[in-house]
Formats: structure tokens, C-alpha cells, sequence
């Protein structure tokens, strides 16, 4: 936002004295003062943008693109409790009056959610150059871009014989009870990572609801077997301080953690072959995804945003941030903490969009009503 200079209001000593006190009030005179301040918030910004990236790492680059392109934008940022729904239910609510020209989410389900709803329109970006296929959408609606990956953050303090854990059916294991935890599946990463589970490639539905029942019991007790919390950014938390042992979390999370010195250590589940010699499930990699919506009121500006976004200079830029996100082509260059060689877990990407509001009834059954 321009600075907006404020200047003392001059009022000639004959008139003050002649304006009777209901007609000069202090609210009159505070209104006054800020009016040049109100009328420059007040103005239209060039492109108003979506944002479920966390905010510390989303709005400097944002503003970089204001730097560069002279363009004023309006940043909206999801909360940390509310990742990724609260914006995908503003957009859904206001079809047919649209507000936002970008929508850039920190995942993908519910961007394709959006899309299956007919609420997004088709870009193909000339910067989606070598951008793999499934990671765009055929109708180019969304793209995928600067990834993370869902894996367990432990504290090598209180394991400090981490080659113990490496499945996700750990988590569950009665020797970790009270020890660990995860985010409540039912908004952002988490919700996807949970909603994949029932993918029939992945475990399927009843192997699904086993694990994740298995994580939802309890939950009443003053010490459940596994800790429950608000955000992947709490659990993370209670992990580097010592509060649990380990859980699930995303690698950007765990990326702040390792730069504070935390005694932490980043595990990819599931990169063994099974005991009949199954191929190993994998970690979950999940994108980025940008996306105008339909009716989108600043189409070209849309257009220059969503250009920049996915650039390859943006997803090198993304993995030397603080977050590390994971450059989707190959070609992009990554420092060595990011990890870009493991196992990752075979999902639909866009069959978890589209069924994605029936996982979220089953999981609200399971983690809200007791």
C-alpha cells in the first residue's frame, strides 16, 4: 500500500470560533484527519489473490511481484485452523459474484474440488513448461507446482534410535501410546493426506478406517494414545519442544524446526518393500496448485500472476525458502536438505479432488461427533 502523507487540517480562527460544538466534534475533526488514509485503503487494488501458503512465506514474494510489475495487490491469507477449506468455501459462495482474480493453495484437492464444481477456468500458462502431467490439470484449469511431502518429524532426544520408525502403521504401534500425534484431518494437507488413504491404490477404504479410527479413539481420554492437534504447525511444535516424541507433519513445517536448531530429523515413510515383497506405499507429495477462478475480474493481471507464480525461477526461489518446497521438474535446482529422491505414494489426484467432500462427512463422523 502507498504511504500516505497526513496534513494538518487549517481552520481560519473566524470560522472556528463561529462553529457551534455539535457541528465541530472531536469524531468530525478525527474523520477529517484520516480521510486521505481511508480513501487510499479504500481504492481498488489491480488483482486480488487467495492465498493458503502461510502467510510468512507467501507475502514477502508477493510483494516482489508488486516491486516488479507496478501492480497493487490484495493478498487474503486462510488461517492456520482453517487451511485451504475456508478459502475454497469463500469461492464456492461467491459464484456468480466473483471477488478473487487467483487462488494460489498450499495443496491440490480442494483446487480440483473447484474445478469438478465448474468454478475455475482454463489458462494454459506458457511458464507450466515442463511441469509433468500429473501435476496439470488436461483442461489446464490448475497447475501444480513447488511441492512438500507428508512425513514424520522426531525429536533424536527422545528417540534417539529413529530406525525404528519407518511406516505409518507406527503411529499406532501401543508402544509410541501418549508419545505421538497429528493434525485433525479435516483441513488442508491433512485432510488430503487422509482422504488418499481410501484410494484403492493406497490402502483402500476398510484399511483406511482402521488407521484412522485407530487415531480418532480416545480422543477424550486426559492422555489419548495419540494426540490430536489443531495444525501441522502445532504438532511440529510439540515435537521440537519435547512435548511428543513424533508425528505427522509436512516437510515445510519440519523445514522451520531444522532451522531453529531443533534436535529433529525428518523420516519418509513407507520407502520399504512390504514383507511379501510388496512395492513400498510411499510418502505423499502434494503440490501447490494455482487457479483463476471463473468471472475473475482482473483476467490479465490473473494471467501475469499465475505466470510468475509457476515459473521455474519461482519454484527455485520456493525450495531455497525457508519452506523447501520440492521443485516439481526435475531440471530445477534445489539445495541438498530439500529431498527429491524417495518413493512417493501412487494417488489420483484428480479422483481424491472430486470425492474429496465425501471423505471430509466420514472424517467429521469419526474426529467432530464422539
Amino acid at each position: 500500500m502507498a504511504t500516505t502523507t497526513l496534513h494538518a487540517i487549517r481552520v481560519p480562527p473566524k470560522i472556528s470560533m463561529q462553529v457551534s460544538p455539535p457541528a465541530f466534534s472531536p469524531l468530525l475533526a478525527i474523520c477529517l484527519l484520516l480521510s486521505p488514509w481511508l480513501t487510499s485503503c479504500s481504492s481498488d487494488p489491480d488483482l486480488v489473490v487467495y492465498v493458503s501458503l502461510d502467510q510468512e512465506f507467501s507475502a514477502p514474494l508477493i510483494k516482489e511481484f508488486e516491486k516488479e510489475t507496478g501492480l497493487k495487490v490484495r493478498a487474503e491469507f486462510d488461517t492456520e485452523a482453517n487451511k485451504t477449506v475456508g478459502l475454497s468455501r469463500r469461492l464456492i459462495e461467491e459464484k456468480g459474484n466473483v471477488r478473487c482474480d487467483v487462488y494460489w493453495n498450499n495443496e491440490i484437492a480442494q483446487t480440483i474440488r473447484l474445478a469438478h464444481l465448474g468454478l475455475l477456468q482454463a489458462y494454459d500458462s506458457p511458464s507450466a513448461e515442463g511441469i509433468p502431467a500429473e501435476f496439470r490439470d488436461p483442461d489446464k484449469r490448475w497447475t501444480g507446482f513447488a511441492a512438500r511431502a507428508r512425513i514424520f518429524i522426531v525429536n533424536t532426544e527422545l528417540v534417539p534410535d529413529h530406525s525404528e520408525i519407518d511406516s505409518m502403521w507406527d503411529l499406532i504401534d501401543p508402544k509410541w501410546a501418549g508419545k505421538v500425534g497429528m493434525a485433525r484431518p479435516l483441513t488442508g494437507t491433512t485432510l488430503t493426506h487422509a482422504a488418499a488413504l481410501y484410494q484403492d491404490q493406497v490402502l483402500g477404504e476398510e484399511e483406511a478406517s482402521r488407521y484412522l479410527r485407530a487415531i480418532a479413539d480416545h480422543q477424550s481420554e486426559d492422555t489419548p494414545p495419540i494426540q490430536v492437534v489443531s495444525s501441522n504447525g502445532q504438532l511440529m511444535r510439540l515435537v521440537r519442544e519435547g512435548v511428543l516424541a513424533w508425528g505427522w507433519t509436512d516437510t515445510d513445517d519440519f523445514n522451520v524446526a531444522r532451522l531453529a536448531g531443533s534436535p529433529v530429523i525428518a523420516i519418509y515413510p513407507d520407502q520399504k518393500p512390504g514383507p511379501n515383497g510388496e512395492e513400498p506405499l510411499g510418502a505423499l507429495m502434494i503440490p501447490n496448485t494455482i487457479a483463476i477462478p471463473k468471472g475473475a475480474p482482473h483476467l490479465d493481471n490473473a494471467k501475469r500472476f499465475v505466470d510468475w507464480a509457476i515459473s521455474r525461477e519461482m519454484e527455485e526461489r520456493l525450495a531455497h525458502s525457508p519452506s523447501a518446497q520440492i521443485p516439481v521438474r526435475l531440471d530445477v535446482e534445489a539445495p541438498e536438505y530439500v529431498r527429491r529422491e524417495f518413493k512417493t505414494m501412487r494417488v489420483s489426484y484428480v479422483a481424491l479432488g472430486q470425492q474429496m467432500q465425501n471423505h471430509v462427512e466420514t472424517l467429521k463422523n469419526m474426529f467432530l461427533i464422539r
